[in-house]
């Protein structure tokens, strides 16, 4: 009988291995037992998960030899605890496979008895496509966070009431608002001018009804300036509902600059085609028309005189072909940084004008002072040439004496220079246009009227700002102030 009893003990037995072994073999997870760091039981899940043809192939390997080296440690450590009979939270860890590819683990481990000897039961789940998930959504996130905050222009994410989710840092710099001070808050009510506010409510009704929008308009800084920009609404759309607003912001202040001058230079050229044919024509007109009329018959007019009118003209058409050329040399010229002689400039200057008339009889008061000055010679050049020669041709002849003042004073900074006379000057109609391409103020002038306009353009190459007094019968001033390119520190000073 007991001999019987101990058969249906072993059968039983048997049959609760076989249906464990079978429950094992049949879940959707790996299962595997090790004793002493070596495997004894795997089940086909866990064979597969480590990409053996069976289990068999992974009996009597080590788990370590199976662990990826940045997790040894750390598994080394769990194992000794089971075996001391603690249990061990799940961990994730990286194996790697029998081919030598690597792939994330979940390990469930608890201590075991096994063949009645201390092992370990783990149970392993498969995460590597947890894993690759999770990096794509990191590296979407990091390429969302990226692509919106390090961008130039400025973005803002609105929710689906209008108000500040998100904005980067291209929208603070460009508003002159911290994200702090704009998050959930409606931002219409920050950068919207008053007299936009309908169209600023209207934009976000369009992009709430799924529309992509992009509008030229006005917005407004912190500190209340307005400035052109280009907005783009696109909404953010969830299951098709639109959840939130995507805001782009481009600044156009420069652009719209950009337009201005590019309108001012189409006109001034239209101008500078009109006036040249014009100028170029009508003094070779008169040399011809004098030639002509010097070869008819019976003209008994003295040659000496015509050879005089055409040498004046010719004169006045090379002095217009050498403003023209000036203007052209200033524009495409590159600035050339140099030590300036100014003493030296503006005897140059004035022995170069000797031939205008009135050239002897005007005086002169010059003073020179301060440090070294650099800046572009042949730019400089142009400026005093004008600006003396202007002098010369509107000095006044009902006074005694006509005068040229020229102070110069050098800081490390800048030079001031301060061109005066007491020439017939200029009134308050014509001193706004003195600068104007082929201005002339005055009927005494024959010149081509690109000399200022010529020194406009030449301070605005230097970086400099010129300003213009003018008293009619008086006198006329121009104050210079240019930057000190200063290249070279060791240089005497240059005074009087």
């Amino acid at each position: 009988m007991e001999l019987e009893n101990l058969k249906i003990e072993e059968q039983i037995e048997k049959a609760t291995e076989l249906r464990c072994s079978s429950l094992l073999e049949s879940l959707p997870l790996g299962i595997a037992i090790h004793q002493n760091d070596v495997l004894v039981y795997v089940n086909s899940y866990a064979a597969n998960i480590m990409g053996a043809n069976s289990p068999a192939q992974l009996i009597g390997k080590s788990v370590l030899e199976m662990v990826h080296p940045d997790y040894q440690k750390m598994v080394i450590e769990r194992i000794k605890g089971l075996m001391d009979g603690k249990p061990a939270a799940a961990a994730e860890e990286k194996f790697i496979r029998i081919d030598g590819t690597e792939v994330m683990v979940e390990i469930y481990a608890v201590p075991f008895q096994y063949n009645g000897k201390p092992a370990v039961q783990i149970v392993v789940k498969d995460i590597s496509q947890q894993e690759e998930a999770k990096q794509a959504i990191r590296k979407s996130e990091t390429l969302f966070s990226q692509l919106f905050h390090n961008s130039p222009f400025g973005k803002v994410m609105l929710d689906d009431t209008g108000k500040v989710v998100l904005a980067n840092s291209g929208f603070e710099n460009m508003f002159g608002y911290q994200q702090d001070e704009l998050k959930g808050k409606e931002l219409n009510q920050f950068i919207v001018p008053c007299d936009l506010v309908s169209e600023g409510n209207d934009l976000n009704s369009l992009i709430s009804a799924k529309r992509i929008v992009r509008i030229d308009t006005q917005r407004k800084k912190k500190d209340g300036t307005l400035f052109p920009v280009i907005v783009y609404g696109v909404p953010i759309q969830l299951e098709n509902k639109t959840i939130g607003i995507f805001g782009f912001y481009v600044d156009m202040t420069e652009q719209k600059k950009t337009e201005e001058e590019l309108k001012i230079r189409n006109a001034e050229l239209d101008n500078f085609v009109y006036k040249v044919s014009h100028d170029l024509r009508a003094p070779l007109s008169s040399v011809l028309g004098l030639v002509n009329v010097a070869k008819l018959e019976g003209n008994t007019d003295s040659l000496e005189d015509y050879i005089k009118i055409i040498g004046q003209k010719v004169s006045q058409l090379d002095g217009f072909i050498s403003d023209v050329l000036s203007h052209s040399k200033n524009l495409k010229l590159d600035v050339k940084i140099e030590l300036i002689d100014l003493h030296k400039l503006v005897s140059q200057t004035f022995t170069s004008l000797d031939y205008m008339k009135g050239v002897d009889q005007i005086k002169k008061n010059i003073r020179i002072e301060g440090v070294s000055f650099f800046s572009d010679p042949w730019r400089l050049g142009e400026i005093f040439r004008n600006l003396i020669s202007n002098a010369i041709k509107y000095r006044d002849l009902e006074k005694d004496t006509q005068s040229i003042s020229i102070n110069i004073h050098t800081t490390p900074q800048q030079s001031s220079i301060l061109f005066s006379d007491n020439g017939i000057g200029i009134d308050d109609t014509n001193i706004k246009k003195v600068f104007d391409m082929f201005y002339r103020a005055s009927a005494q002038s024959d010149g081509s009227g690109l000399g200022l306009y010529i020194v406009k353009n030449a301070m605005e190459k230097l970086g400099g700002s010129i300003q213009v007094n003018s008293n009619l019968g008086k006198g006329t001033s121009f104050e210079l102030k240019i930057p000190n390119q200063t290249l070279i520190v060791s240089k005497p000073s240059l005074t009087a």
